[in-house]
């Protein structure tokens, strides 16, 4: 019951963070250069016609009010309309948030997979040569920016050796509807179309690598230094000095507590993600909501900019909720604090 309570408490935060995203996007959507109406009608368009779409958009209306009706739609599920597609903000979010999600979930999972071994394998080899590599490796990474390695990818796996594709989802020769979940992987598998899935895969793999190496070094660096701390606690020296064997004491003893730093900014890495993916998108050709939040930014599509970045903001804090729960379930310590706040 305490815990909940602790949620319920964090959730009112998150609530209250989601109330101040929408004044700052609002405000600076406002501010930005550039008349929405013009933007849209192009430079040929008389002033009458600017003056009826900014009337239609409600632009001529005070800052108060405009904000006021935003909240209004916000509350209800209502986004507005895109000046950009001419669509509901809701259908483009829709169609475009799977195709950023399998990315992203790729991403992380590929992260992830390959970030955790290697820090805990720079921890059990501290000083050594394959703590040298990782630590190298990880720099590397974090330093290298993902539009660059994108661009390298993209030149070398797709041009040079002809070897992946380097834009799109599928291929222009397959069609096929992805109308279940949204995500190629698994609605091909559940439809039985392992062609689609194969060519899903292929066109997922330079945009997973581009977008998961520098998360990849980041959690296997926390990996590290998180495994390295708990080592030197006192049961763990006390299981080496009664002779508990390296790898029982270090997968049994040390791997759980060290856990809880690499999930959670695996898990604020996964949300981050859903708003920073848009230049490999862009680079990619990737039809997500990132790069379409790039094309509202362009055109200066206010209500389609508002409606990214409030989607983005609110999959954050539901990763973070989500982060408690599960940090809760792997690190029971946690919902003791929770109780005592």
């Amino acid at each position: 019951m305490e815990f909940m309570i602790f949620l319920t408490r964090r959730l009112l935060w998150s609530l209250l963070v989601l109330f101040g995203l929408s004044i700052v996007i609002f405000t600076i959507a406002r501010i930005v250069p550039g008349d929405p109406a013009r933007m849209a009608l192009g430079p040929t368009a008389s002033a009458e016609q600017v003056a009826d779409l900014q009337e239609k958009l409600g632009l001529n209306k005070p800052k108060i009010e405009q904000y006021s009706l935003f909240l209004f739609g916000l509350s209800q599920g209502d986004l507005g309309r895109s000046l950009l597609t001419e669509q509901s903000v809701n259908a483009d979010i829709r169609k475009t948030f799977p195709a950023t999600l399998e990315l992203v979930a790729c991403t992380i999972i590929f992260a992830f997979i390959l970030g955790v071994p290697l820090g805990v394998a720079a921890a059990r080899w501290k000083d050594r040569w394959p703590d040298n590599i990782v630590r190298a490796l990880a720099i590397l990474s974090a330093v290298m920016p993902a539009f660059f390695l994108a661009i390298l990818l993209q030149i070398m796996a797709g041009y040079v050796f002809n070897i992946l594709p380097t834009t799109g989802r599928l291929p222009a020769g397959i069609s096929f509807q992805a109308d279940i979940t949204g995500l190629l992987l698994i609605d091909s598998l559940i439809r039985g179309r392992f062609d689609v899935f194969v060519e899903a895969t292929r066109h997922l793999l330079l945009p997973t690598i581009a977008l998961a190496t520098g998360t990849m070094g980041q959690i296997a660096r926390i990996t590290r230094a998180s495994m390295i701390d708990v080592s030197r606690q006192d049961y763990i020296e006390a299981a080496r000095a009664f002779g508990v064997p390296d790898r029982l004491r270090m997968f049994k003893y040390m791997l759980r507590p060290a856990f809880v730093p690499p999930l959670t900014i695996t898990g604020l890495e996964f949300a981050s993600l859903i708003g920073n993916a848009f230049v490999v998108e862009l680079i990619f050709s990737w039809p997500g909501m990132a790069s379409y939040g790039i094309r509202a930014i362009v055109q200066k599509d206010l209500n389609a900019i508002m409606g990214v970045v409030m989607v983005s903001g609110a999959f954050f804090v539901l990763v973070n909720l989500l982060i408690d729960v599960l940090v809760g379930v792997v690190d029971p310590r946690v919902r003791i604090r929770g109780q005592r706040t």
